[in-house]
This record gives structure tokens, sequence and C-alpha cells, in this order.
């Protein structure tokens, strides 16, 4: 699903796999992912219907879920600006037959011709103007696989006359996160573009500067624990990894293979969770595995305001985050990297300047994540 996931011998030789028929695959060196970019608009505030109680909107655990959820609180009806819409198809499918070229890493194009190859779609939703075709994740990623769009549109622009809408949905801490894209040359596999983007959520989300400096000057300094200082740059997929593990335990290797990490980001980043004490790591029958820890557990039961203040107070708690944060407020725009290594050598973080100078970029992104809250 995502190129992180690609095995090493794919990676090494910048290759990616595309299905042509049932059982037959075609090998090269395709661009065959769209990267996501992050959406810096505001929060769009979505209402729970109140007659709903199979469903509870805290705890969503899958992608079916999260669709369903979208679609019963009219999240998609705004988005699509389509207030008639109706779940229509879901599941696998066969593509049928067509032909598409894609670029390679040579920005060459190949020809390809797909004969019924299974298919599998999320959600479609009809109104009596369009219809539209959602892959959804229930985690973060920095890309995602253009065909998992591209292959049911392909099939579904054949056998209905009305325009067809590709949206790609992520849901992680309480937010959904939708991107709309439209294939400019349906022929052409990599002529999508980006046309719109929203995220939504249900819960209050108002958290103020006040609100920030309340947690800094109550939050306690903790002793550091015997845990390598964070390297993960981005905190919500520090957080979203948190939210798969609400529902199990899971290996490294399951972690890896599963959610849009490498083999180093798995260790990075549940290393920045276990850093946090959000995160603990055990040894089950020879096999490392990862589970929340009880103050994890709570922290994840919050409301969306409360849980965002939890794992500030978290971050916080360790000096170099905390002496990051109170500078940056003091002087009134983001530290430098050169500044942060000072904070880190005054607090005897034991890295030599260059690992000091790598993990001062967690420092910043965590610490403007914080004052982006």
């Amino acid at each position: 699903d995502n190129k992180a996931n690609l095995p090493k011998l794919f990676m090494e030789n910048n290759l990616t796999i595309l299905p042509i028929s049932r059982g037959n695959y075609v090998i090269g060196k395709f661009l065959s992912y769209k990267s996501v970019p992050p959406i810096n608009s505001p929060l769009r505030q979505a209402s729970i219907p109140q007659n709903i109680d199979t469903i509870d909107f805290e705890n969503i655990t899958s992608e079916s879920l999260a669709i369903n959820c979208a679609y019963i609180s009219g999240i998609l009806s705004d988005f699509l600006e389509d207030d008639a819409l109706l779940p229509t198809i879901s599941g696998r499918m066969s593509s049928e037959l067509f032909s598409f070229s894609i670029l390679n890493k040579s920005h060459s194009l190949t020809n390809l011709h797909v004969e019924n190859s299974q298919i599998e779609i999320d959600g479609g939703f009809e109104g009596p103007c369009q219809f539209c075709i959602i892959e959804a994740k229930n985690y973060l990623s920095d890309d995602f696989l253009v065909r998992q769009l591209y292959y049911p549109l392909r099939l579904w622009n054949r056998k209905i006359a009305k325009p067809i809408r590709t949206i790609f949905l992520a849901y992680s801490n309480g937010i959904y996160n939708l991107y709309e894209y439209e294939f400019r040359d349906l022929e052409f596999y990599n002529s999508l573009t980006l046309v719109k983007q929203e995220r939504y959520t249900f819960e209050s989300t108002d958290i103020t500067l006040e609100d920030i400096i309340g947690v800094l000057d109550s939050t306690r300094i903790v002793r550091e624990p015997d845990i390598p200082f964070p390297q993960a740059n981005s905190i919500l997929r520090v957080i979203n990894l948190c939210e798969l593990l609400t529902q199990t335990s899971m290996t490294r290797d399951e972690i890896t293979l599963n959610y849009a990490f490498t083999p180093r980001q798995t260790n990075y980043y549940t290393d920045a969770g276990r850093y946090l004490g959000l995160i603990e790591k055990d040894t089950i029958d020879n096999e490392i595995t990862f589970s929340l820890t009880c103050e994890g557990r709570r922290i994840m039961k919050l409301p969306y305001r409360p849980r965002q203040l939890a794992f500030v107070a978290k971050i916080i708690s360790h000096t170099v985050f905390n002496e990051a944060l109170r500078q940056h407020l003091q002087q009134g725009y983001p530290l430098v990297k050169e500044d942060i290594v000072k904070i880190m050598e005054t607090s005897q973080t034991p890295y030599g300047e260059e690992t000091m100078k790598r993990r001062a970029s967690t420092v910043s992104n965590w610490v403007s994540w914080i004052l982006s809250l």
C-alpha cells in the first residue's frame, strides 16, 4: 500500500509491482505512488447523529468504520457538496479490460494491458449527478498506491455515464483527512492532480496558547529514561502508532509490514513512544512485541482536546523539549538547530554533535506541533 512497505530488494532497485490479471503481475521501475501532502486548512466541525448507538465515534478501529462515520455524519456530503449521496458498492470485484501508460523512474512511458485483475473498493457512494470512489486508511502515511483509486476508476468509467470522483481518506487522532484527486488523462496512470483537501472532526478542538502555557507551568520534569532520545520527526505518527496499539499488541514486523513504516522507522517510532512512557516493549515467544502502557491506554481513551494536552504534557516533561518550548515562547519564533543543540549539551544529552543535530529536528518538529494546536 505504501512505498515504505516495498521489499528490500525492490527498494534497492527502484522496483514496484502492479497486477495485470488474476494471477499475473508486472515488475518495473514504475512511479506507482503519490505523495500525501499535509492539510493546513482549519478543521471543519462535523456533528454526530444523536440516534446512533452502535458506533463509538471516539474509537474508530478500521477503514470501513471510518467511511461509515464520515458518511452518516455528513462529512462526505459536505466535502463532495452533495446531500443526496447513498452507499452503493464496496468490496472485491474484477477490473475487466483496459490499457494504460505509466511513467518509469527515467520518465519514459510503459504501456500495460489489464485483464480481469482483482480490485477492491473501500467505499462507493452515488448521487443523482455523480459517483464517488473512496480509498481509506486508518493510519497516516507519506504516500499511497495510485492503483487503489485508478483501477476502480477505469472499471466504473466504462459502466456508468456519471462523472466519477476519486477520494483518498486518512483517519487518525480524531481527524478525517480527505483528498480529492482528478485523473486529467484517463489512460495515463500518473495524470492525477490534487484538486481539493479538507479535514474534519467531531470533537472540540479549541486549544489556546494559555492552555499550552498552563500545561508548561504545571508539568514536572521527569528523569530521562534509559531509551534513545527520539529520532521521529512526526509526533502525529507516534500518536497514530498508539492508536493502532489500542486494539492489540504488535510485533516489530507487524508494525513494519502493515503501517507504512520502514524497519528503521519502526525502531525510531516505537522508541519515541517508549521514551514518552506510552509504549512498552516485551519479548513473547522469542519475538519483540509492543503494547500500550497503562498511561498510554488512559491517554488514548480521552476526548480530542484533553488527549492533545496530555501528549503535550508527556513531551515537555522532558528537559530538552521543555526548555525548547520555553525559549520559543520567549523569543516569539522557532529555535534554530544550533540553539537546540546547546540545550541538549546543557542537559548533558549523551550524544556527539552530529547525532544531536539529527535529534534536534525531532525537537523542532514536536515543539512546532505543540504550538500548531
